[in-house]
């Protein structure tokens, strides 16, 4: 149950960086709405992420957590915000996949 907590968190992160590059793009009443999406999202990942570490050690659950969310967040970047997604960016975002993938393996 901890590692879909720690997914779900993983997620709501990729969710406050995404408000995040919205705020930036918008003005008035929209980004404070936005900028209050990054609070809520925010908080609720962090909450998520604090139970996920009661029954998983702090260091893979971090790394867990980060990693999701950095992946989660350029694959937003590359369709929702049209950043560029070239081979090297490509094969980066896999490596991590892989490590994130392999640091559950190894998680007891």
């Amino acid at each position: 149950m901890s590692w879909i907590i720690l997914v779900i968190a993983g997620l709501f992160e990729v969710a406050f960086a995404t408000c995040l590059g919205k705020a930036k793009e918008t003005t008035g009443t929209e980004m404070y709405m936005w900028y209050g999406g990054f609070l809520i999202t925010l908080t609720i990942s962090m909450g998520l992420l604090m139970k996920a570490t009661q029954t998983l050690p702090i260091g893979t659950a971090y790394a867990v957590w980060t990693g999701i969310g950095a992946v989660g967040t350029v694959l937003v970047g590359i369709f929702v915000f049209k950043d560029p997604a070239n081979f090297w960016r490509l094969f980066f975002i896999t490596t991590l996949i892989g490590s994130i993938i392999g640091l559950k393996a190894v998680s007891h």
